[in-house]
């Protein structure tokens, strides 16, 4: 089965429109913004900064951990009737308006406002940020009706390739035309902001919610084109059928060995790597002090990495295989988080290094690198391995299950993370928990099958 190369193009697009919501919202622009703003909110409660961090970084975890208990409750439920239905698209179509309300709205997430500020700016991004998981299903679950099975790696790979740099053009123009430096008072390109400079109101920061909304409306065009869904015989939709039909799936998961190791592990590696995206920008600005600017330039290196490393790792995926490009990726992470855990502005693991210097720096960006490299052909490669372990006519069920198990647990690095930080006073040393939860994922991969559930 070859499918049209516009069709897997449109497909790709999908990709590019919605990456930016997790580059510039959840990692490198809005998550320390809002980060920036909860801290003066609770200093002007009358914490000190430590502790205005490590609650500002609570209050950010446990807000995504909500979105990912409703993800985790429907996802499976929808994916399974989607499927009996043998309608895909207009899944994209609904949650995608969830994807630019939510996005739109942070907008007004000003600088200076209340406790109800941080509710509605979490509340927002929750919309939008399930909007963006639910549509990812439904477009994950054409994946197989596009090309033939040898070739799926490589397809996933210059998927997640595309996407990645999506977000890197798009983390590019917001730093390049919006976001000011306070210092200089101008963008990081050395011109105006477009929307002019005001550091009360921050208006070229806030404007990444409308921004990355309308990204998404423009280039989801394509995908909505030239993406058509295969022909199936219609069928009612059935909300009890599509719950016996989750039941009867997860009882399968008892003869399912490869499947059901492999949805553990993933479990544990996708929940520490969403960690450090989504945590990533408050380590650099509460550990080293970095401006919203630096995170965002430092996003650029990460996002630069993920684009050459999710199109190799396809090449890899398509020769030998998703599960030794996952192994690889997921070494690489427990090395990184590692150096994270035990590096200061003045040290790392003991190594004195110079506290006015760049050393530090410097480090943080090589990691910054590598998390790109490694998380993008981790998720293009664990994207091959489900495909591995469904069939087409089940596959919006199959990866309803594959988000439910991302974000059924997905409250676990985000609390440990707040756990840790809170008991030791470190923001580096909350960060320890994710190396076990790599490491534990590494050890299941034992079991699972490198050709899933595949005969061939």
């Amino acid at each position: 089965m070859v499918g049209s190369r516009k069709r897997i193009w449109g497909w790709f697009f999908f990709d590019w429109a919605s990456q930016p919501y997790n580059t510039l919202l959840l990692t490198f622009i809005f998550g320390p913004y809002f980060t920036e703003i909860a801290i003066g909110y609770y200093m002007g409660e009358g914490l000190d900064p430590d502790a205005a961090a490590a609650a500002a970084q609570s209050f950010w975890g446990w807000g995504i951990a909500a979105s990912s208990v409703l993800i985790a409750i429907f996802a499976p439920i929808l994916g399974a009737m989607a499927d009996s239905t043998g309608r895909r698209l207009v899944w994209v179509w609904t949650f995608s308006v969830f994807y630019v309300v939510g996005a739109s709205a942070l907008w007004w997430v000003a600088p200076g406002g209340g406790i109800e500020t941080l509710f509605w700016a979490v509340a927002f991004f929750g919309l939008g940020f399930i909007g963006m998981e639910f549509a990812t299903i439904f477009t994950n679950a054409l994946m197989p009706s596009l090309t033939d099975h040898d070739e799926m790696g490589a397809i996933s790979g210059s998927g997640f390739a595309f996407g990645y740099l999506g977000g890197l053009i798009a983390l590019v123009i917001m730093l390049g035309f919006f976001v000011s430096n306070h210092e200089t008072g101008r963008t990081y390109l050395g011109l105006s902001p477009l929307l002019g400079e005001d550091a009360e109101t921050q208006v070229g920061t806030r404007f990444v919610g409308p921004f990355v909304a309308l990204w998404y409306v423009v280039f989801m065009l394509p995908f909505f084109l030239w993406v058509k869904e295969p022909r199936t015989q219609a069928a009612s939709i059935g909300l009890g059928r599509a719950v016996t039909a989750v039941k009867h799936l997860l009882a399968s998961l008892r003869f399912r060995d490869s499947l059901k190791a492999y949805l553990l592990s993933s479990l544990l590696y996708r929940d520490a790597l969403n960690a450090l995206y989504a945590f990533g920008g408050v380590y650099a600005k509460g550990v080293l002090g970095w401006s919203i600017g630096q995170i965002g330039i430092f996003g650029i290196v990460g996002a630069a990495t993920a684009v050459f490393a999710s199109w190799i790792g396809g090449k890899i995926d398509r020769a030998l295989g998703p599960k030794p490009v996952i192994a690889v990726s997921i070494v690489v992470l427990i090395l990184v988080c590692s150096v994270l855990v035990g590096m200061t502005r003045e040290q790392i693991w003991g190594i004195a290094l110079d506290p006015a210097g760049k050393a530090s720096d410097q480090i943080l960006f090589v990691c910054g690198a590598l998390i790109g490299a490694a998380g993008g052909a981790l998720q293009a490669a664990s994207r091959t391995m489900m495909v591995r372990h469904t069939t087409p006519d089940r596959a919006t069920e199959a990866f309803g299950l594959y988000a439910l198990s991302g974000k059924v647990a997905s409250f676990i690095a985000p609390a440990l993370i707040a756990l840790v930080t809170g008991l030791s006073g470190s923001q580096r040393i909350g960060f320890s928990p994710l190396i076990a939860l790599f490491l534990i994922g590494l050890v299941l991969l034992i079991w699972v099958n490198p050709k899933g559930e595949q005969t061939r």
